[in-house]
């Protein structure tokens, strides 16, 4: 029996666990025995494999071929594995050094002619494959990918006849280019928007501290375009942070496009989105619009149109900041570290106080109630957006709005990481009591509006916050009655059931 061994990478939630691909050749009936918790698309390798032999002047085995991926109880998929069975083959079968072979780790499908396709999940694991004494060879057409991680030395291949050629020394595989774009500026404009100061107010105060946000208003009046001027006003992403986030996308698809690279992404799914669509799973779990939207927004516009399982789903997230799914044999965890922005109407036909609205009370509350009291409880601003005049939306744009608004949010982030290293949105109960202390007078002022408004422990810590990320934004090292008040203010939703 003759043996034959490469290495290759996994793809377990952002990770990419070794895998070791083991090929034995043994006397019996002609075939390749895939074994090793390998689905459908690695077991259609066998054709891939073969044909690829043959229209490159390959001799297949003719007995029993089989092929062990191990670990055996790590679960495999995708078309990656291609390049790896076909080394590891060719090492059985003498035809390649084993010694040279295991210096190097491969991804990759093959084409029918032996040509190499790019694959997802590519990034994931050139970050694995940093802290070994293997290189890694991948698809030519996943350069751009690997590019995007620094110092990895990463082999482009566009087919298994330049793979062998290099193993053989016979040529030489060219390496990947960096392709990092440092260029994260966004072309959105906050002056773009007319007017809706209160709620540009409200967006600054979400930007600074890292606050989840809900603008409640009549249609027309600019809530989604205020929403995506959210990442503008957005510090940079460092690099870590845009590896994990680039990785979360290349396990849905291969990456091409490297200029967004620095920029925090922008979700905004359908309200039609499923429950698997939003918070991430399937057969084999991939990443949700909330994973995806990692270390950037997550946008959901006419909130209360999306269905009830869905957005219930988002409780748990918003407070982890990280989603686990579940399947019979293992579990995958997703980072989804994202600041969520919403966008609802104040009734069904959305003019809720004025003449054109016709709407019942019963009809309203229902409307509201879609968006349940838990749902609510975890966003910390609520804000209205009113309708602008036609004057005001005639009015020529304050581009010196842009950099001051710009450059209070970066003053006042800057505090919030020198005193705790994050935002405050992320503080915990302990540090939002040290870091948000209050005067005997305020914090009686707080208890009688928290009695008043019924709100619960979570709303207390959060409204705690936002007058911290205020008073930041002014500059202050304690948070004043003001402060306290405007934090108080934006809990819209909490009066509205307290009238109620």
């Amino acid at each position: 029996m003759s043996l034959g061994h490469s290495y290759s990478r996994a793809q377990l939630g952002i990770t990419a666990p070794l895998v070791s691909v083991e090929t034995a050749l043994s006397g019996g009936l002609p075939g390749i025995h895939i074994i090793g918790m390998a689905q459908t698309a690695v077991k259609e390798a066998s054709d891939r494999v073969r044909s690829a032999f043959g229209n490159n002047g390959l001799a297949f085995p003719r007995g029993k071929v089989t092929v062990h991926l191990a670990p055996a109880d790590l679960p495999k998929h995708g078309s990656g594995y291609d390049l790896a069975i076909a080394l590891s083959i060719l090492a059985a079968q003498n035809h390649l050094d084993q010694q040279v072979l295991d210096q190097y780790e491969v991804l990759g499908e093959l084409g029918l002619d032996g040509c190499l396709r790019p694959i997802k999940g590519v990034l994931p694991a050139v970050l694995g494959n940093r802290n070994t004494n293997r290189q890694l060879i991948i698809p030519k057409g996943n350069g751009q990918e690997a590019g995007l991680c620094p110092e990895a030395e990463v082999l482009l291949a566009d087919a298994l006849a330049s793979v062998l050629a290099h193993l053989e020394q016979q040529t030489s595989l060219p390496l990947a280019e960096r392709s990092l774009d440092e260029d994260h500026a966004s072309t959105e404009k906050l002056s773009d928007v007319r007017g809706q100061q209160p709620a540009k107010r409200a967006l600054t105060i979400a930007a600074a501290g890292g606050h989840n946000l809900l603008f409640i208003g009549p249609p027309g009046t600019g809530k989604s375009m205020l929403a995506s001027r959210l990442p503008m006003l957005l510090p940079a992403m460092t690099t870590s942070e845009a590896l994990e986030t680039a990785s979360l996308h290349s396990i849905c698809s291969p990456i091409s496009d490297p200029r967004w690279f620095y920029r925090r992404p922008f979700r905004t799914p359908h309200h039609t989105a499923s429950t698997v669509a939003l918070v991430g799973g399937g057969s084999t779990p991939l990443p949700g619009e909330i994973s995806l939207a990692h270390h950037g927004v997550l946008f959901l516009d006419e909130l209360p149109e999306f269905s009830r399982t869905a957005l219930e789903a988002l409780r748990e997230p918003l407070e982890s900041r990280r989603v686990t799914i579940s399947r019979a044999r293992y579990q995958v965890q997703y980072p989804a570290c994202f600041q969520l922005v919403a966008a609802m109407n104040p009734c069904p036909c959305g003019y809720y106080g004025d003449s054109r609205c016709d709407c019942s009370l019963d009809q309203i509350r229902r409307y509201r109630s879609r968006v349940s009291g838990p749902l609510a409880d975890r966003i910390d601003l609520h804000v209205s957006v009113l309708a602008q005049s036609a004057s005001m939306l005639n009015t020529e744009p304050d581009l010196s709005e842009d950099r001051e608004t710009i450059n209070q949010v970066t003053s006042a982030q800057r505090e919030m990481l020198e005193r705790r290293g994050k935002p405050n949105a992320m503080l915990n109960a302990t540090e939002t009591l040290h870091d948000c202390r209050l005067s005997l007078g305020d914090q009686r002022l707080l208890e009688k509006a928290i009695d008043s408004l019924n709100l619960s422990a979570r709303a207390y810590f959060k409204v705690l916050k936002i007058a911290r990320t205020i008073a930041d934004m002014s500059g202050r090292g304690a948070i004043s009655r003001p402060d306290i008040l405007e934090a108080i203010s934006y809990r819209q939703l909490d009066r509205s059931s307290g009238e109620n």
